[in-house]
């Protein structure tokens, strides 16, 4: 991947209504084609640009797409989050809705392109992808979605609990370098910002009632759901209940991958996009 740059987005576009811009990193990858249409890559709940490794860049390249990849706030080498600040329930809802557009209206991304865009989500960045899919239903060409949550089911609760004992294990360590909180220190800026920001919604009991299948009827857009079914972070619920909200869209259960099949399952899932992907660029 290139190296970094920065867009700045106006106060209005946060998503929890902070004062002051934000600073979001962001790279172009793909093919140096200003035609070839443009495929967004949303990361995971602890995800960043440099967290996506070089998986992004293969895929476009093998489907001639531009590829966009960014850290939201409070991820990468973005703006960080403040340590008193907590997101709210809705949050995915924003970024698709506010941030999203907002930080595609600061690069110059036009409505013509933005019609043919792909977006490409794994994990939260599946969800919001689903949401900015609903959002404006005749502004995408499709959505690739992995590992997504519609709903929070009780392995997902569990899951992140035991995560959050991880990250905080670091006085246990005889080697600090080896906990979960240093390794994710490699990615981003300010490491608490990223890990709390999501990890103390995720575990509020307010957000066991989140729940945004009712939305998902408005998509129009081609779509590609992808479960695997050893996912320690959530079950096949959640793309059956896309499929249901969704009649047009395809479900595809891998029988392996965990949580994260583009790394675990990568030539599987490869195969997948690039089957469901080629039959419809250009088509919309």
């Amino acid at each position: 991947m290139n190296a970094s740059e920065f867009a700045v987005l106006p106060a209005g576009a946060d998503f929890h209504a902070r004062r002051g811009a934000l600073s979001i990193e962001y790279r172009w990858i793909g093919v140096d084609d200003a035609h070839a249409p443009i495929a967004v890559f949303l990361h995971e709940g602890l995800g960043s640009i440099a967290m996506w490794k070089d998986w992004p860049q293969a895929l476009c390249e093998r489907l001639g797409l531009r590829g966009l990849v960014y850290s939201r706030p409070g991820y990468g080498r973005s703006t960080p989050r403040a340590s008193t600040e907590k997101w709210p329930v809705d949050f995915m809802s924003s970024q698709a809705r506010d941030v999203l557009p907002a930080l595609l209206d600061a690069l110059g991304v036009s409505d013509a392109e933005r019609a043919r865009m792909w977006l490409i989500g794994h994990s939260d960045g599946a969800s919001i992808a689903l949401l900015y899919a609903a959002s404006f239903p005749r502004g995408l060409a499709g959505a690739v979605v992995i590992a997504p949550h519609v709903f929070v089911e009780t392995i997902s609760v569990e899951s992140i609990a035991q995560t959050r004992r991880a990250y905080e294990a670091t006085a246990q360590q005889t080697n600090p370098q080896t906990t979960l909180r240093a390794k994710l220190s490699r990615y981003h800026d300010d490491v608490d910002s990223a890990f709390y920001g999501w990890n103390d919604i995720w575990l509020d009991p307010a957000f066991r009632a989140w729940n945004i299948v009712e939305t998902l009827s408005p998509i129009t857009a081609p779509l590609l759901a992808v479960q695997a079914r050893d996912d320690q972070y959530g079950t096949l619920a959640q793309i059956e209940a896309i499929g249901a909200a969704v009649p047009h869209a395809h479900v595809l259960t891998l029988d392996a991958g965990g949580h994260s099949p583009h790394r675990d399952a990568r030539a599987t899932l490869d195969d997948a996009i690039d089957t469901f992907m080629r039959s419809r660029i250009g088509a919309r």
